[in-house]
């Protein structure tokens, strides 16, 4: 082995060393649960985008669910988007109990005023928590439930459709739905602008309209999801 081959071994491994570093740190930490929810917050946008095709047609509900599944890079995605979901969730669990063992006694006064931390800042835990079991539920009742079959110019297509319209006719999945997506909603309105803010969009003056913005996004999807039940259960007649 040459000193040229030798001298960048020993780069990469400098590299790869400082980049383990840098992700068990509390501030590669806070970057990568920024980033991973980011890439999340987009992932949920597109979705339920694509779900409001419930609104418009079931045929074009079927066909867009169809290319999804048949696209040969749905594999590959699958798994991009569990390995950002972990790393999201583990992080973020992780920072949790770190910030709780530095501190383990409450403050005697609490903040108040424009320092005071709000109820959503502290139940972040406790809202990825509840979004975590709704998504393996969501995942049961959908991807892996029962399934329906349908032929569109000759070709057999999944019915999801009448799986929707199945499940959405159930009041009781209906409210879990909407008290999950409610959450979500909360989740986003603090996490998207938090995220922002770690990758280092901070500043007074940006700061108010950063948080104005994840307000907004955080109720364009929650409320685009929600939209799809109430549809079906108030005024989809099949």
């Amino acid at each position: 082995m040459d000193l040229n081959t030798t001298f960048e071994a020993d780069k990469d491994t400098v590299v790869m060393s400082s980049l383990l570093r840098l992700v068990k740190s509390t501030i590669g930490s806070k970057s990568l649960v920024g980033v991973t929810g980011l890439g999340l917050s987009l992932f949920v946008l597109s979705h339920m985008a694509g779900n409001l095709l419930i609104l418009v047609d079931p045929k074009m509900y079927n066909l867009y669910g169809h290319a999804l599944v048949t696209n040969p890079l749905i594999y590959l995605a699958e798994m991009g988007l569990i390995a950002l979901f972990l790393a999201h969730v583990v992080k973020a669990v992780l920072l949790t109990f770190v910030n709780r063992q530095a501190r383990p006694q409450k403050y005697a006064m609490a903040s108040s005023g424009d320092k005071a931390t709000s109820a959503v800042t502290k139940t972040m835990w406790a809202q990825g928590l509840i979004i975590f079991v709704f998504v393996i539920l969501h995942l049961f009742t959908f991807k892996f439930g029962n399934y329906y079959e349908v032929i569109y110019d000759g070709e057999p297509v999944r019915d999801l459709h009448r799986l929707v319209v199945e499940v959405f006719a159930q009041p009781g999945y209906l409210v879990g739905y909407i008290i999950a997506l409610l959450i979500l909603g909360l989740h986003l309105s603090h996490g998207v602008g938090s995220a922002f803010q770690t990758l280092g969009f901070n500043h007074p003056k940006y700061t108010p309209m950063i948080k104005k913005i994840s307000c907004l996004y955080a109720f364009i999807v929650a409320g685009g999801f929600i939209a799809q039940p109430l549809y079906v259960f108030f005024i989809y007649k099949g």
